[in-house]
Order: C-alpha cells, then sequence, then structure tokens
C-alpha cells in the first residue's frame, strides 16, 4: 500500500482553518489515488451518507471481510457511557484489532446468564499515512447501545463477534459490569480530571480513582495526546495508535465506570472530517442530545440524581487556540442558555455542574481564556451554576467564589459557598497524568496542610487577537503542583450539598469546600 507524503508545511498549516488543512489533506490524498481520508470514512458510518467517488477502499468496517479468523481477535478497550438518560440507558464501546463479522454485546443480571444479545455498530477509522513517519492506520471501534434498563440495577456483560463469544467458560473471566443510575440516589461519588495522556502517572491516577468506587467519571479533554500539538494543525508528530494504548490503559477503570468525556485542544485531530472531530465520534459514544452533535460532539448533557451536568466544547469559543472558534456559529451558546435554563427549572435538580477544557480562571502556564469568559460567564451567572471543572492547566487550582469578576466570597481550605449570594467557585483539575505545568515565577504552592500566605498573583488572559493582557488575580486560593484527582460528593435529602475534595496521587487530600445553596 503506496504511504503518501501528506503533511501540511508548517508556515502553512498555522494560517488554516480546521477545515481547509482538511480539504488540502484530503485532495492530496485523492491526488495521489490513496485511501480515502478518515474522516470520510467516518462521516460515511455515521451519517449513513456513502463515501465519495475514486474512495476505493470506504466501506462499512461491518461488511468488510475478517482479515484474520474471529477466533482469534480478541477485544480490548472496553469504555461505558451513559445514554441520555443514566437510570435507563448505557452505551458500551470497545475496539478490535481487525476487521469483523457481526460484532454483538451480550447482557444479563448474572455473569454467568449473559441471555439478552444486543447487535453492534462498527466505525471503522483509517488514518493515511506520512512517508517517511508513519505507516498508514486502520481502526476499527465497537458500540452497542443498552436501552430500556432498570434503575439502580447491576447488570454483567460481555463483547463479542463471530467466532469470539464472550459467555464461552475460556471467554468468562473477562465478563464486566455497570450500575445503572438509581431512580432517587441520596448520595453519590462522581471523579473528574483532564489532561490525562498514557503513562505512568495517568495509569496512578485510574488506580487512585477506582478506590473512590464513582458512580462515573468526567474528563475535561485532552484525553489521549495522540496528537501533541494541541494547535488544530497537521504535524508530523500525531499517532493514533496511542489512541490504542490509552484505551488498554484505562480498560480497567472505565469498563465499570462510565466516562464522560469532552474535547479538549488535543483532541481537534485535523486528519478526521473538516472539523477535526472524525476521530472522536469513532471512538466515543456520547449521549448526543446536544445541539448539533456532528458539530460539537463533546457538547451535550444528562442528569444524575440531583445533578445536572453540561459538558461543552471550549474551542468554539476559545481566544488562546481560534482554529475552531465559531465553529458552531454561536448555536452551541444558545444551546447552553435553553439547557441551563432547563436543567435550573427541573424538579428535583439541586445543583448545576459544567465541565470544558479550556479555563475559566488559572494562572498557569495557558492562564485563562478570554473568549470562555466573553461567551459563558454570563450565562453561568444567569442561571447560577453551582461548580466549574477545567482541564488544560496541568496543575491542580482552586479559586475563591467569584462573582462579576471579583471575589464574591473568600473560601478558604474546608470552607463553604453558596453559588445563590457568592458566586461560582472554578476548578482548574488539570493533574489527570500529563507533564506538569508551572505557577508564575515567584508563587508558592497553597493546599491542605500546606497553607501559605495569600497574596494576588500576576497573570494574564488571552484577548480576541490571541493576545495575552496582563491581569492580577485575587481569586486564585488553592494551587497544588502535582498529579491530582477531583472527586465530589453530592448529597439530596433536606440539606443538598456538594462535598468537593482534590487528592493527591498517593491519596493525601489537598483541599476540600462545600457547596450549599440557600444556606
Amino acid at each position: 500500500m503506496e504511504t503518501p507524503d501528506v503533511g501540511i508545511p508548517r508556515p502553512l498549516a498555522e494560517r488554516m482553518t480546521m477545515a481547509e488543512q482538511y480539504e488540502y489533506l484530503r485532495t492530496r490524498v485523492v491526488r495521489r489515488r490513496a485511501l480515502v481520508t478518515a474522516g470520510a470514512v467516518a462521516g460515511g458510518l455515521l451519517t449513513g451518507c456513502s463515501a465519495s467517488a475514486g474512495s476505493s477502499d470506504a466501506r462499512p468496517a461491518a461488511a468488510a471481510a475478517p482479515r484474520v479468523p474471529g477466533s482469534a481477535v480478541r477485544p480490548f478497550g472496553r469504555h461505558l457511557a451513559f445514554g441520555s438518560d443514566p437510570r435507563t440507558r448505557m452505551r458500551v464501546s470497545w475496539q478490535v484489532p481487525f476487521a469483523v463479522r457481526r460484532p454483538y454485546l451480550r447482557v444479563g443480571l448474572r455473569p454467568d446468564e449473559l441471555g439478552h444479545r444486543v447487535e453492534a455498530e462498527v466505525r471503522e477509522l483509517h488514518t493515511p499515512g506520512v512517508r517517511g513517519v508513519r505507516p498508514a492506520l486502520e481502526q476499527y471501534y465497537v458500540h452497542a447501545a443498552l436501552d430500556g434498563l432498570t434503575p439502580g440495577t447491576t447488570y454483567y456483560y460481555g463483547v463479542g463477534h463471530d467466532g469470539w463469544d464472550p459467555a464461552a467458560p475460556a471467554h468468562r473471566p473477562a465478563v464486566a459490569s455497570f450500575r445503572t443510575a438509581p431512580a432517587r440516589p441520596e448520595r453519590f461519588v462522581f471523579t473528574a480530571f483532564g489532561d490525562q495522556g498514557v503513562g505512568r502517572a495517568a495509569d496512578a491516577n485510574d488506580h487512585l480513582m477506582l478506590r473512590q468506587r464513582p458512580a462515573f467519571h468526567l474528563h475535561a479533554g485532552d484525553i489521549c495526546y495522540a496528537d501533541v500539538s494541541g494547535t488544530g494543525h497537521t504535524t508530523d508528530g500525531y499517532d493514533p495508535a496511542f489512541w490504542d494504548l490509552f484505551l488498554r490503559q484505562n480498560e480497567p477503570v472505565a469498563r465499570s465506570v462510565p466516562w464522560m468525556v469532552t474535547t479538549g485542544n488535543h483532541d481537534m485531530e485535523a486528519w478526521y472530517s473538516p472539523d477535526g472531530y472524525g476521530g472522536q465520534l469513532a471512538r466515543f459514544s456520547l449521549p448526543g442530545n446536544g445541539f448539533d452533535p456532528h458539530g460539537t460532539p463533546g457538547a451535550y448533557t444528562f442528569t444524575y440524581g440531583n445533578v445536572g451536568f453540561v459538558a461543552l466544547d471550549a474551542n468554539d469559543v476559545s481566544y488562546e487556540i481560534p482554529v475552531n472558534r465559531g465553529n458552531s456559529d454561536g448555536r452551541q451558546t444558545a444551546w447552553l442558555d435553553r439547557t441551563l435554563g432547563r436543567l435550573r427549572a427541573a424538579d428535583g435538580v439541586d445543583f448545576v455542574v459544567v465541565f470544558f477544557h479550556h479555563c475559566a480562571y488559572s494562572t498557569s502556564q495557558h492562564a485563562s481564556d478570554g473568549g470562555v469568559r466573553a461567551q459563558w460567564l454570563p450565562l453561568f451567572a444567569k442561571h447560577q451554576v453551582d461548580l466549574v471543572i477545567n482541564g488544560h492547566n496541568h496543575v491542580y487550582e482552586r479559586t475563591d467564589a467569584i462573582r462579576s469578576g471579583r471575589v464574591g466570597r473568600a473560601v478558604p481550605v474546608g470552607g463553604a459557598t453558596d453559588p445563590t449570594r457568592d458566586g461560582i467557585v472554578y476548578v482548574t483539575a488539570g493533574g489527570g497524568g500529563r507533564d506538569l505545568y508551572a505557577f508564575p515565577s515567584g508563587v508558592k504552592d497553597s493546599y491542605e496542610g500546606h497553607v501559605t500566605r495569600h497574596e494576588a498573583v500576576e497573570t494574564f488572559h488571552w484577548t480576541e487577537g490571541k493576545d495575552r493582557a496582563p491581569e492580577t488575580a485575587e481569586w486564585s486560593r488553592v494551587r497544588y503542583t502535582g498529579f491530582s484527582l477531583l472527586t465530589v460528593e453530592a448529597r439530596a435529602g433536606t440539606s443538598p450539598r456538594l462535598a468537593v475534595s482534590a487528592l493527591a496521587q498517593d491519596g493525601r487530600r489537598i483541599d476540600h469546600f462545600e457547596v450549599r445553596r440557600g444556606g
């Protein structure tokens, strides 16, 4: 198979939008009579459209002939996500190293009785090679939708295909389980971080997460780092095989804990689809209840117990990394306004938590994004959002309660805040496993057990012209330079609250505070 040289010269790529880069790559590949790019393949599979003319290898993976016997193709990389209702809908995804026939999932109420069979969908992702850098790569992602489940119930499941029956005795040790959301949980725990990648620290955070026994995990973007540049431009450093490593690494936790991801700047992969999201659409099955899942697939909402969650794609509004800015033409922000209003008016929803990648308030390397502030902070204030979780900066940092851009209430370690009166606390949970950043020169860490004198931090925020505007941050309350994990206990009842804690990778608590409404 020919491996074309389809890289874009860096000076040219940096002047291109994501769509322009994709079109450049697509036409270069077609001229060289190479295979169709992965974005066209993934787009055809996901929308039901046929591939473009001249794409001889564009075909649904489910119809492709197996390259090896099914009995020799071991599934791997299982990961869960909720459907639109965590009480009754679950999405199970996995990967196979070769094309298979008739993939499916078996599910039941006992590990030895997987009597119900559900057909699965294959999404094939083709990445063209770059001569002298990497060969072309085929990846096969499989997805099964489980609907009509019973709330508060543990289910057992196995994944397979022709030649690989998960109910067979030899494969029974691989059977996994998940639990649907109870109808009215009085208490539950969820965890969160961003900027994970592949490696020892990332794997250690997975083990720390499992010890918290979370109902689900929020991933605030920059998931795998197959794209090392993070600028939304094609680079020779892009290696799609990193996704295989990532899914293998995370399978011990993601096979039983729903993994609710959103889109970071490193997750815009210009090789796939005009907007760089073809890879995300192939690898993950998310609730899909956002305003336009093909415009920003990382935007969606779900409700678990007394908490409404909203995931956003901050690439759409970012001043710092503008390659996809305006991608939704304002539709994501309009959808956010409607969604926050609906959640705030919903019976039984006490709290609203929003998570996305780029920071609204942070003092570390990337600092704060003025585009996020301009587009979304007025809506957070309008609807009294209770907690905002970001990644992007590879540290842990937590603000006081912020109201109208200023400190509305100091929230020291162990403190409490009421968003209806004080404003919103913003947490940067970027210590998921990727190489750590630092705070500005001379700024000290300050965290539980190591609280230093509270002083203003001289930092900056990004402006619309991609310039850095100096800023004095009075709001930086807790700072920790280390790998970490956010864990939140939500309680319902007569005194609802969110008990928020941050844990260092060795399990030490480095921060905690509570969010209460009207108290």
